[in-house]
């Protein structure tokens, strides 16, 4: 694999609205490039299920690409239903990567295990759920980036 194709979502009301701007979905693109990732793909939609719903679904069905990273929505808000959107279109989950994610962040703040991120496998997409902070998506972003290329070739049928 050359490169790996990547699709970025931020889920914000407030970004969405243009009241602020997306830095950890800037930050995101930049940060997969370590690992030859290519962004093809960056949407900026309202804390919404459907809305959710509707974008991972096109990345993963629509653009085919290797990995969904989302960032936004995975608090404790009424509005924060990332995670849920995310389990409504997951086919198998992948518990591993997000204890991963608040295990790595615990290490610098106890509200790490307050986020409610998931992650799981849309046919050949791996989707990742991250925080909206660009401070948790550096952190959790870190914390799996390097074992992204590893998992692509496992569920391309590749060894473990």
């Amino acid at each position: 694999m050359s490169f790996i194709e990547i699709a970025v979502l931020t889920s914000s009301d407030r970004c969405s609205r243009g009241e602020a701007e997306d830095l950890s979905g800037k930050l995101i693109s930049e940060m997969v490039k370590a690992i030859g990732g290519r962004t093809a793909a960056h949407d900026i939609v309202p804390d919404d299920i459907a809305a959710i719903r509707e974008k991972l679904v096109h990345y993963c069905d629509d653009l085919k690409v290797n990995v969904v990273i989302t960032t936004g929505g995975t608090g404790f808000s009424r509005r924060d239903v990332t995670p849920e959107a995310t389990g409504a279109v997951i086919e198998r989950a992948v518990p591993g990567l997000p204890e991963l994610m608040r295990a790595e962040g615990l290490k610098n703040t106890k509200k790490a295990a307050l986020s409610r991120g998931i992650c799981g496998l849309r046919k050949d997409t791996l989707i990742i759920n991250l925080p909206g902070s660009p401070k948790a998506v550096k952190e959790s972003l870190a914390a799996v980036l390097d074992l992204i290329p590893h998992a692509l070739e496992m569920l391309a049928g590749g060894g473990h």
